[in-house]
Formats: C-alpha cells, sequence, structure tokens
C-alpha cells in the first residue's frame, strides 16, 4: 500500500433513521470507517449512540438507511449475525447469562462447535476459552467460575473476550474503559493497538474526551441523534470536541479550584482492621466535610472495600464505627440508621429497580422520609419526595410514573445519587459516581459532591479514574493487593505519576 492509498472500507452505515415514537434517536446518519481506523464515536446521553450501536449490532433495526460491512450489503437480524459478519461488540450494559459458567458465556450461541453425538465436550470448551483470555493478556482467568460471581470489571472482561473470539473484523466498544482498574485498562489499549495493526477496526465509545482524542485516530461527534461533526484527532482538542458535543462552550474546569484538603478535625467515621478475601487489616479515619478517596489496581479491593463499609458484603474481622452514635455497620440497615448512603458501581444491578418507576426507586431508600404520621407509607408524601428529586436535580423525565429503564444513563444516575442526597445522610460512598455518563452529568455529579461536601457531609469516593480522584479529593488512599500503600494529601500535591508509582 502506498502511503496516499486509503484504506479499504470496513463499515459504512448510510441514512440510518430509528424512530421511538415522536424520539427521533437516530436522524439520517452515516459513518464510515476503513481498515487499521479507531474510531471515537461520542455524544451526551440520549444523543443517539446507543442507538445506533444496537443498530450495528443487530441488536435494534433501522426504520430506514443501509448498511455495508466488508463490500457487502449487511443486514442483520439478531446478534448472532453481527458475529457470523465479523462484528464483535460490547455494549455499555453487561449481556451475560449470570447463571452459566465465564467460559460457556464467552461461546454462548456458538456452542455446537464443542458437540459430538448431542455431548458437550466441556473440558474442550473451558481449555479454548482459557487460551482466548491468555492470548489476549488475562491470565488465569476463571473460565469455570459463574458469571454472576464475578465483578463487574471482570464480567466486561468476559464480554470483551467473547467479542474478539469471533475475531472481528470491527470491534465495537461502549464504555468499556470506565469499568476497568488501570492495569486491565493497559491491556485493553495494547488489544485496541494489535486490531488496528491488523488492519482491521475498533468503534470506540467512551465518556472520557481526553481519552478518545489520546486513543483515537477520528471521531464522530453526535448530539440530537444526528452527526454534528467528524473531526481528526490530530487535528482537533478535548475542548473542541465538548463543545461539539453540547452545542456550546465549557467553561472552566468541572473539579476543584483550590489545591488544599479542607475538612473539619471531627472524625465521623472510622474503620479498624478491617479483613476480608479481598482486603487485609485497613483502618482509616474520615472527616467531617471530607471527600476521601480510595484507588488502586483490579487486585486492590477498593470495590469490595465499599460494598463491606455499607455492610453489602461480610467481613471476616474488623470494626466500621459511625462516631456521633458509636454505632458499629454489620449491615446495610444499620449503616442506613446511622445516617450513611452508598451509590454502588453497578447502577443498573446493585442500585437501582430498573423495571419499577422513578418513584419506587426514590422511595425504597427512603422509607423514613415518607412515612406518615401512623408510621404507614404515605402515598402524598412519596409522591412529593420523588418530584423534589426530579426538580431538585433536573431529571429529563416525563415524571415520577415513568420507568427508570426508559432513563439516560445520566438521568438513572441523577435519581440514583438524588435519592440519598434528599435524605439527611451526614456519610455518603460513592463508588465510581460518573461511570457512563457524559461530561455535563459528570460536571453536575462533581457539582453536587462539592454542595454536599459544604453542607456538613463527609464522602469516600471509590474510583478507578485518576483525573476524577485529584480533582475532588481531600485526602487520597492508595491500596495494592488488598492493602493500603500510601495516603496523600491535596496540600502536599497530588499527582497521577506518584499514584501510579504507589499502585505499582
Amino acid at each position: 500500500m502506498t502511503e496516499n492509498t486509503v484504506p479499504a472500507v470496513i463499515f459504512a452505515a448510510e441514512h440510518i433513521k430509528k424512530y421511538f415514537g415522536p424520539t427521533h434517536a437516530n436522524e439520517d446518519v452515516e459513518i464510515t470507517i476503513h481498515g487499521g481506523e479507531i474510531r471515537g464515536l461520542i455524544g451526551e446521553n440520549g444523543s443517539g449512540k446507543s442507538t445506533l450501536i444496537s443498530i450495528i449490532a443487530g441488536i435494534a433495526f433501522p426504520d430506514t438507511g443501509s448498511m455495508i460491512m466488508n463490500g457487502a450489503p449487511y443486514v442483520p437480524e439478531t446478534p448472532l449475525d453481527a458475529g457470523r459478519n465479523k462484528i464483535g461488540t460490547v455494549v455499555q450494559e453487561l449481556g451475560l447469562v449470570d447463571g452459566l459458567p465465564a467460559g460457556v458465556n464467552i461461546f454462548l450461541g456458538r456452542t455446537e462447535q464443542f458437540t459430538k453425538l448431542g455431548v458437550m465436550d466441556m473440558k474442550r470448551l473451558y481449555t479454548e476459552a482459557s487460551d482466548l483470555f491468555e492470548k489476549w493478556g488475562f491470565s488465569n482467568f476463571p473460565v469455570r467460575r459463574m458469571t454472576g460471581m464475578l465483578s463487574i470489571e471482570e464480567k466486561k472482561i468476559v464480554e470483551l473476550i467473547r467479542a474478539l473470539s469471533i475475531d472481528p473484523n470491527l470491534l465495537i466498544l461502549d464504555e468499556i474503559t470506565q469499568v476497568l482498574s488501570l492495569n486491565y485498562r493497559r491491556i485493553l489499549i495494547d488489544i485496541i493497538n494489535k486490531i488496528k495493526a491488523a488492519g482491521k477496526s475498533v468503534l470506540m465509545v467512551t465518556h472520557d474526551v481526553e481519552e478518545m482524542v489520546e486513543l483515537c485516530d477520528s471521531i464522530t461527534i453526535m448530539r440530537d441523534g444526528k452527526v454534528v461533526a467528524e473531526r481528526q484527532s490530530s487535528e482537533t482538542s478535548p475542548d473542541e470536541v465538548k463543545r461539539l458535543m453540547v452545542g456550546r462552550e465549557l467553561s472552566g474546569s468541572y473539579y476543584r479550584s483550590d489545591a488544599e484538603d479542607q475538612f473539619e478535625e471531627t472524625v465521623v467515621l472510622e474503620a479498624e482492621h478491617l479483613d476480608s478475601v479481598f482486603f487485609h487489616d485497613v483502618g482509616f479515619k474520615l472527616h467531617k466535610r471530607e471527600i476521601l478517596g480510595f484507588c488502586g489496581l483490579s487486585d486492590a479491593g477498593i470495590h469490595e472495600l465499599a460494598e463491606s463499609l455499607f455492610g453489602v458484603r461480610k467481613m471476616r474481622s474488623g470494626t466500621v464505627r459511625v462516631m456521633n452514635t458509636a454505632a458499629v455497620i454489620r449491615t446495610p440497615i444499620e449503616a442506613m440508621k446511622a445516617k450513611v448512603g452508598y451509590v454502588p458501581k453497578d447502577r443498573d444491578k446493585q442500585a437501582l429497580m430498573v423495571a419499577d418507576t422513578i418513584l419506587n426507586n426514590v422511595c425504597l431508600p427512603a422509607v423514613e422520609l415518607t412515612k406518615g404520621k401512623l408510621g404507614f407509607l404515605n402515598p402524598t408524601v412519596q409522591r412529593e419526595v420523588s418530584k423534589k428529586v426530579i426538580e431538585k436535580f433536573d431529571v429529563k423525565t416525563t415524571g415520577s410514573a415513568q420507568i427508570m429503564s426508559g432513563l439516560s444513563g445520566g438521568n438513572r444516575q441523577k435519581v440514583n445519587l438524588g435519592r440519598w442526597l434528599i435524605q439527611d445522610k451526614e456519610i455518603l460512598f460513592l463508588d465510581c459516581p460518573t461511570r457512563g455518563v457524559d461530561v455535563g452529568i459528570k460536571s453536575y455529579i462533581y457539582m453536587e459532591m462539592l454542595k454536599a461536601k459544604e453542607q456538613g457531609i463527609s464522602i469516600i469516593v471509590f474510583s478507578d479514574e485518576l483525573s476524577e480522584l485529584i480533582g475532588m479529593c481531600d485526602t487520597l488512599v492508595v491500596m495494592k493487593s488488598g492493602q493500603i500503600k500510601k495516603t496523600m494529601r491535596r496540600s502536599d500535591g497530588f499527582t497521577e505519576e506518584a499514584i501510579v508509582e504507589a499502585m505499582l
């Protein structure tokens, strides 16, 4: 291939339109992806990205328009059709069967290759699954473990290997990096570069604009269901991409502007000698008005620590004590009684009832707030509380009776966070609070965190986003292999280099 030769088109979509009632999810969308290209796809929540990906992946069907894959008409009716056309997809929401082992999920829908005379050769299936994990850099993955027992990060890796198992010419990644810890992100970047080097293509969706500009060759920007711009990454900037996404300038940073750790001396929560399968002898103090951050690699145990602090996950030993009442947290009920709230990492599986209404989701953890005089739940108060969350946190919805699954990811997270902030909680545990939301919602969540801090609330943030922790925390705890490796203060100056060095 000469220097001026344009690589062959691997995928093209023309005039794609998709309507959901009066909503134009995709309006005359066109996109062309060449071999050896890493294409970014970005836009605010509700911009039409997920709809377009669903159409390409055979999950949804366009109302009008056409697609071409490898030079031939492409009309997928199912995700299996997409796979047969060498399109592998990792969707934003988890798409695995929890009741099956991880290795079986890799080949789900294609297990006939391991079947002879009606009997499935499970040993060969697990061997081939293990070989795939090994090939792509995830050594010793527990392929025989039930998928429901895996962490959200491990589940996302299973989805990635399933997509790679078909040797895709086009790999679609929808919001995968925000689920992965630093070491697994590095493996993913290696995978992306290998696919590019092989002349194949990647379509990558992420709300991390800086990451997209750094990793991708070109970027397609969507807004209100339409493609509003395409840019070569070498000829644009994160600020321009953000402006094109939202249709206006985003002035300033959405992180804290101060460089000092600012909190009171009063200790509101103390953890002593916490020990479990995932972490060992962990101890720390949380002060009033402090934002305390936890970070680490995939084996650090920070997300399991978050679950344990709230009483969701049992520990072998140790004490979590809320100081003003001397209450010891062993269960979520005890935590809530002690005025502690918790936003888990897996929003749709661990926090929200996505098949239920906004009202019921708001009121579930706010039972005490919605009781009547006789101790029974008061429907009028419930409606008032849910309406207050919708209005105060600017949730884009038709009303409190709307089903949660009808909301965008960012608006679901507003409900998820708002239902705690509407109460008189004094401590909040936030596990990856901005996972899967766009820059506008991120900015909003950070603003609400700072408001809560000003109001005297203490916050613990567990995150894989170093920029988020550096930008928001007073104190940062770095964990490695389940133990506290280093504690850093904002006033001493957080740097990504120093944090990564402690992680490794």
